[in-house]
């Protein structure tokens, strides 16, 4: 089963845009997924359980090594074509 995750980080510091190239980095680690990132959010999909256990993962990483921030995800089993525009 395919996922679809749309992914919002607001980290709780300063230097939160070098947070959030980082965290779209480690998310770049995964050959098996697919990224895409805007202004406001960064898309990821593949298959249901790589998905999560990447997002399990690179969460607890990010809290681990930069405390608080607060992730904001939308899910949508069975994805969607990240490629898609109007």
């Amino acid at each position: 089963m395919q996922l679809s995750v749309e992914i919002s980080l607001y980290p709780l510091q300063d230097n939160y845009l070098s947070i959030i190239k980082w965290f779209i980095g480690r998310l770049d680690q995964y050959p098996d997924i697919q990224r895409i990132t805007n202004g406001m959010s960064t898309q990821i999909g593949g298959d249901y359980d790589t998905v999560m256990a990447l997002l399990a993962t690179e969460m607890k990483a990010s809290h681990e090594n930069w405390g608080r921030g607060v992730f904001v995800c939308k899910f949508i089993p069975g994805g969607v074509n990240l490629d898609h525009s109007e």
